[in-house]
C-alpha cells in the first residue's frame, strides 16, 4: 500500500503542477467571471484545470472514479458504492483569482472509506506545493526547491496564532476570536489557511461557515499527516461522501489536541 500511495502521489503531483501552468497562462492573460447558480464565480480556469487533472487521473488511475467541484452532479445513490475514489478541487480560492490575488490552490485528494488518505494543495502563483500520503508524512516545497517535512505547532504558540479566511469572514469566527483573547491573525485564502497550520505558522483555523468537501479534503491529509487534526465542532474528524450533500459541517483544523478548542466556540 505504501509504495502504491508514494506512485499515486507523485502522478498526482505532476498532475496538479501541470493544472496550475495552465491557470497561470489565464491569470497572466486575463478572463472572463460567470457566475454559477450559487453566485459563486466561474472562470475559464476553472475549466480548463478539471479538464487536465481530469484526464491526468484517469490515465494514472483508469479504475477511479473521480469527483471534482466542475462535475459534482454524481448522484449519492452513485456515489455511496465507491469505497475509494479521487475528490478535486481544480481551482480554490476563484475568488482570490478573480481579485487577482495569489492564495488560490489546486486541490487533489484520494478518498479511501470516508477518509483521505493522500493529498495535494498546489499553489502556482506562489510557487508553493504542500503534499501528504498516509504513512509517508507531510512535506512543502517552494520554488522548485529540495521537499521538507513540515510538522504542526506543539505546544501553542503565545499568543495564538489563528489562521482565518480573506473572504468568508463571519461573525460566529469574530466570536471564537473574541473568546480566544489576545491573538495574532493570519489573514489567507483557499485551502492554504489548513496547510499554514499543518506548518506549524498558525495553531487553529476555525471555519465556521459552509465549504464544500473537495475544498478541504487535500488539506485535511496534509494537516493529519504533519500531526495534526481536522475535526467537526465535536471534535469528530471529517468524513467525505457519507450522505447525499457534498456539504461539510463547521470544522475545525488545529495541530495540539491538548487544548480544550470546544471551550472558544
Amino acid at each position: 500500500m505504501t509504495n502504491d500511495l508514494q506512485v499515486l502521489l507523485d502522478g498526482a503531483r505532476r498532475i496538479a503542477q501541470a493544472a496550475g501552468v495552465r491557470i497561470m497562462e489565464i491569470y497572466q492573460r486575463g478572463f472572463s467571471v460567470q457566475a454559477k447558480d450559487d453566485s459563486s464565480p466561474l472562470t475559464e480556469a476553472d475549466m480548463a484545470a478539471h479538464a487536465i487533472i481530469d484526464d491526468g487521473l484517469e490515465s494514472l488511475t483508469e479504475h477511479l472514479p473521480v469527483l471534482s467541484e466542475e462535475s459534482a452532479d454524481i448522484p449519492y445513490a452513485v456515489r455511496s458504492r465507491w469505497d475509494r475514489y479521487w475528490l478535486v478541487d481544480p481551482l480554490d480560492g476563484t475568488r482570490e483569482f478573480v481579485k487577482r490575488t495569489p492564495e488560490f490552490t489546486v486541490n487533489i485528494a484520494l478518498i479511501d472509506h470516508h477518509r483521505p488518505i493522500l493529498g495535494v494543495v498546489y499553489a502556482p502563483a506562489l510557487q508553493i506545493i504542500y503534499y501528504a500520503a498516509q504513512g509517508l508524512g507531510a512535506f512543502k516545497q517552494q520554488n522548485g526547491h529540495a521537499p521538507l517535512p513540515i510538522r504542526v505547532a506543539k505546544p501553542v504558540h503565545q499568543p495564538l496564532i489563528v489562521a482565518s479566511s480573506r473572504s468568508h469572514g463571519s461573525d460566529e469566527v469574530q466570536r471564537f476570536l473574541h473568546k480566544v483573547g489576545e491573538h495574532q491573525l493570519i489573514i489567507m485564502g483557499s485551502a492554504l489557511k489548513s496547510c499554514l497550520v499543518a506548518e506549524g505558522q498558525a495553531d487553529i483555523y476555525p471555519r465556521l461557515g459552509l465549504t464544500s468537501e473537495w475544498d478541504t479534503a487535500a488539506a485535511q491529509c496534509v494537516v493529519e499527516e504533519a500531526g495534526g487534526y481536522v475535526t467537526d465542532t465535536a471534535l469528530q474528524p471529517m468524513l467525505y461522501n457519507t450522505k447525499d450533500s457534498l456539504l461539510n459541517p463547521h470544522f475545525l483544523v488545529f495541530g495540539d489536541n491538548s487544548v480544550d478548542w470546544r471551550g472558544y466556540l
